[in-house]
C-alpha cells in the first residue's frame, strides 16, 4: 500500500497496525479549502487537524503523536480520543440503574470511575469506513458487562469535515439492555498551534450562567452554582490565564479549570452555540456548538512536558485546551441531572461542531 503523508507532516504508514487481530490505520479528510483533519480507528482518535492562521500558514491545532505506537505507550492516553462508555466520572466506580448495584467498574481515578475505565473507547480498535473525501465512519460494540457497564451497546461515531471549516462529530448508539452512556471527544486544543507552550493568552467565552463545584476527586457536588462573580464567568471575553491561579477553592482543588459548564439552552438537545476560544498570536477563532448540556472545560493541569508529541514537541502544563461537550459528571448517581440511561428501543445521538475561521484584529 503507497504511503500518504499528512499536510501536518504524519506519515499514514506510522499508523498501521495490528491490535487485537485488527487493523489500524490513518483517515486523512480534506475540504476545498485545503484544511485537513486526520482520524485514527484506534481510539476514535482525533490525530491532527490543520487549519489556516490570518497569514495563511497552515497551522495543527489538536496536540498528538506520530504514530500508532507512541499513542499505544503514551501517558496521556486520551489524546484526541472518543471516551465511553461513560465520559467523565462515576462516584467510586458504582452507580445503581433500575434497584441494581453496579459496583464492578474500574476506579482508575483515584475512588471514581473515569472516561469508561481501565479499557475505555479511547483504547479499542474500532471499525471504520471512510464515506468520502470528508468523512469517516467508525463503530465500536461493547459487550454486555464490558468495564462493569450492563448492556450489549453499539457505537457509531462519524468525523466530517465541512467547506466552512466546521469539524462535525456525529454519535449514535443503541443498546439491548438498560445502560448508562455519556460520550465525547477529547481533543487537546491549542489555536497558536499544537506544540505552543501555554494557552494562557487565549481568549475565551462561554455560553453558561452555571457551572459544576466539585470536591476533591472531581466529584460534582450536587447543584451547580452561578459563574457570576467568580473566575468561572466567561461570560464576556477573558484570557485563560487572566484568572486561572486565583485564590479560588475550584482552581485550586483542579490545579486549573477542569469543571462542567452548564449551558443556556432554549431546550434541551437543540444544537446551539457553547464556547468561543480564539488564540492573538494566529488569529485563529474555534466556535463550538453542542446538542449536549454541558461542557468540561480542561486546560492540560496535569500535562508536564515530559510526554514527546507530534515532531518532538513537547506539552507543558496547560498547554492545551479540551472542550469535552457531554452530560454531567456522575449523572447516574444525581436523579436531578439530565438523565443517562439509554433504554432498548431507545437511540442515543448526539452532535458537536467545532468551527474555525481567522480574526485579523486579534
Amino acid at each position: 500500500m503507497k504511503n500518504e503523508f499528512t499536510l501536518s507532516g504524519l506519515s499514514a504508514e506510522s499508523f498501521r497496525k495490528t491490535i487485537n487481530g485488527k487493523e489500524t490505520a490513518l483517515y486523512i479528510l480534506k475540504n476545498k479549502t485545503g484544511s485537513e483533519l486526520t482520524v485514527t480507528n484506534y481510539g476514535a482518535k482525533i490525530v491532527s487537524l490543520t487549519v489556516p492562521d490570518r497569514n495563511g500558514k497552515w497551522t495543527d491545532v489538536v496536540a498528538g503523536h506520530d504514530s500508532i505506537d507512541d499513542y499505544l505507550t503514551s501517558k496521556e492516553v486520551y489524546f484526541g480520543a472518543v471516551c465511553g462508555r461513560y465520559a467523565n466520572r462515576i462516584a467510586n466506580a458504582a452507580f445503581t440503574l433500575d434497584g441494581v448495584v453496579y459496583d464492578r467498574l474500574a476506579a482508575n481515578n483515584g475512588p471514581n470511575a473515569l472516561h469508561g475505565g481501565a479499557v475505555g473507547f479511547n483504547a479499542v480498535v474500532w471499525d471504520a469506513k471512510q464515506v468520502d473525501e470528508r468523512s469517516v465512519e467508525l463503530s465500536y460494540t461493547a459487550a454486555d458487562g464490558e468495564e462493569g457497564f450492563p448492556g450489549t451497546l453499539q457505537t457509531t461515531v462519524t468525523y466530517s469535515l465541512t467547506d466552512d471549516n466546521e469539524v462535525v462529530i456525529s454519535y449514535r448508539a443503541t443498546t439491548d439492555k438498560p445502560t448508562v452512556l455519556n460520550l465525547t471527544n477529547h481533543s487537546y486544543f491549542n489555536l497558536s498551534g499544537a506544540g505552543d507552550h501555554s494557552v494562557g493568552d487565549h481568549v475565551l467565552t462561554f455560553n453558561a450562567d452555571f457551572y459544576l463545584p466539585t470536591d476533591e476527586t472531581s466529584i460534582p457536588l450536587g447543584a451547580p452554582e452561578k459563574v457570576e462573580g467568580t473566575p468561572m464567568d466567561f461570560r464576556s471575553p477573558h484570557k485563560v490565564g487572566e484568572r486561572i491561579n486565583d485564590d479560588f477553592k475550584p482552581l485550586i482543588i483542579g490545579r486549573g479549570y477542569d469543571h462542567t459548564f452548564i449551558l443556556n439552552k432554549p431546550a434541551p438537545g437543540e444544537l446551539t452555540f457553547a464556547a468561543r476560544c480564539s488564540s492573538p498570536k494566529t488569529g485563529i477563532v474555534m466556535d463550538t456548538f453542542t446538542t449536549e448540556p454541558g461542557v468540561q472545560l480542561y486546560t492540560g493541569n496535569w500535562m508536564t512536558g515530559n510526554l514527546r508529541g507530534k515532531h518532538g514537541q513537547r506539552y507543558p502544563r496547560q498547554s492545551a485546551l479540551c472542550f469535552e461537550t457531554q452530560h454531567y459528571p456522575d449523572s447516574p448517581n444525581k436523579p436531578d441531572y439530565p438523565t443517562t440511561v439509554l433504554r432498548p428501543g431507545e437511540v442515543f445521538q448526539s452532535q458537536t461542531v467545532y468551527k474555525f475561521s481567522i480574526e485579523y484584529n486579534l
